[in-house]
Formats: C-alpha cells, sequence, structure tokens
C-alpha cells in the first residue's frame, strides 16, 4: 500500500514582520479532514483511505536544542519509512532544515519554488535564517542541483546578483502563462509558500502582493510535474491575517493535490 507522511512543524522564530505562521499546521489539518469538503485529490486519489495519511503530528521546540537540528532529525525520521513527506509551517526558514533532510536520501534534486518572493536574501535585517534567505543557505551547501522559483514579483538588485552566483532559474508571475510546463529529470522537492498565490485567494499571509498566479494555476502546476515529488512544504500561512479560514481551505485543498501526485507517481 502506498503512504504519504504528513508533518507540522510550528516555527515562526525567523519571520521578519508578522508572527502567526506557527499556529498554521492543526488548522490546515482541520480544512483537510473537514466534513464540508472532499479527501480526494482531483487526480482521483483518496487521501482518506486506511492506512493512506501517516500523519507524525507537530514537532516541540523545547529550546534546549537548535530549532534546525530538530528539524532535520525529525524530518529525518519521518523519511525513513521511505514514503513521500508533506511538511506543514511555519514560516519559510525551515525549508533549509529540511532539505539538509532530504538531500540525503536523494543524490539529484530539483526544487521548485512557489512564491511572491526569492527568499534568497545572503542575510535579512542580520539574520542568515531569516525566512527571506532560505535558499542562499540552500544552494551554499548544495542541497539542489536546481532551484526553479515561480511567481515572483517583488525581484530586486541583490536578488538578481543572486541567481546569477546560484544559477537560479525563475519565471516570474508576469510571465506564468496558461501552459506554464517545466522540464525536469531528477526528483523534485516542492515549496509553495501560501503568498505565492495571488491574495485575492489566499489573504492569510504576512506580506501580501498583488499579482499572482491563482489556486487554479498552481494546481495545474503541480498535476503537469512529471518527476516524482519525493517531499514538499507548504508555509507562511498565517493565521491571524486570515479572513473566513479561506487561506486554510486553500493550503488543504493544495495539500491533496500534492499528496495526490505523490500516491499517483507511487503506484505507477
Amino acid at each position: 500500500m502506498s503512504r504519504l507522511s504528513l508533518l507540522g512543524i510550528p516555527n515562526d522564530d525567523n519571520s521578519s514582520y508578522l508572527k502567526g505562521s506557527a499556529e498554521a499546521p492543526p488548522l490546515i489539518r482541520r480544512e483537510l479532514h473537514s466534513d464540508a469538503y472532499s479527501i480526494w485529490s482531483e487526480t482521483g486519489v483518496d487521501l482518506g483511505a486506511a492506512g493512506t495519511l501517516l500523519d507524525h503530528g507537530d514537532l516541540r521546540f523545547d529550546g534546549g536544542e537548535d530549532p534546525w537540528d530538530t528539524i532535520e532529525r525529525e524530518v529525518g525520521r519521518a523519511l525513513a519509512s521511505g514514503a513521500p513527506l508533506i511538511c506543514l509551517g511555519g514560516d519559510h526558514a525551515i525549508t533549509h532544515p529540511i532539505l539538509r533532510a532530504v538531500r540525503r536520501r536523494h543524490s539529484r534534486l530539483t526544487i521548485v519554488h512557489v512564491d511572491a518572493h526569492a527568499d534568497i536574501y545572503d542575510a535579512y535585517e542580520g539574520n542568515r535564517r531569516s525566512h527571506a534567505s532560505p535558499f542562499a543557505r540552500i544552494m551554499e551547501e548544495g542541497l539542489a542541483d536546481r532551484l526553479i522559483q515561480l511567481g515572483l514579483r517583488t525581484i530586486n538588485d541583490h536578488h538578481r546578483a543572486q541567481f546569477e552566483r546560484f544559477g537560479v532559474e525563475v519565471i516570474p508571475a508576469s510571465e506564468w502563462g496558461a501552459q506554464l510546463r517545466l522540464r525536469i529529470d531528477t526528483p523534485i522537492y516542492l515549496s509553495i509558500d501560501m503568498d505565492g498565490i495571488d491574495p485575492a485567494h489566499a489573504p492569510g499571509v504576512s506580506h501580501r502582493e498583488p499579482g499572482g498566479p491563482s489556486v487554479r494555476q498552481v494546481i495545474d502546476l503541480i498535476q503537469h510535474l512529471d518527476q516524482p515529488i519525493v517531499a514538499a512544504d507548504i508555509v507562511e500561512y498565517n493565521p491571524r491575517c486570515d479572513i473566513s479560514n479561506l487561506t486554510a481551505v486553500v493550503a488543504a485543498k493544495l495539500l491533496k493535490e500534492v499528496g495526490g501526485m505523490m500516491l499517483k507517481a507511487a503506484r505507477d
């Protein structure tokens, strides 16, 4: 039987503007399991079938250990079953220690990153672990072979220098067409920042940036990835900024579609 792992990482220590994304994982789960919606993916996978979803719960940070060590260790434990893993953040800084664990299991890896922001500052406000900096750390450490960033709409000159330094492939929101298809020949790590989606669809984020892709465009991207998604994160949902749980519903929908593609690949 194919299985899917789920892990909550409620950490927003490195958020630069508003806290609150650490509160997200249980609220996304609530919408995932709500009787108001189907738990089937559009690709025909029942995530609610017995034994399909292995939920590892939420990490606890006790202050006695570096949170990055906790995340890396517990993600490694979740991956040990061999099942693909979806992590629920938390802010985007957590992607760095997650990928330390994922990379150990995958010698070839492409990151597909959906976001309004590049999150590739060398440091932001003096913090090299900032949620605005994880992809600088990831590429410095060689945790992926390719980084493809989609939906960006806040690019500055420092970002451009970092893109050149690390060989980042960028598809800004203005170039995200209806028939966007990526050519990838390695396993995929998918990182979805909820502010990558236009705030008209997902207002519950700390950094709203109009002009982004629709939920439908992001789902279409997910469903047309032709290599296996071995791990993923959904980050930066801030319940304190949400309206009528709309963004939690969108996050749960994306979880179902990512999970559906993971399980479909495992069964094929």
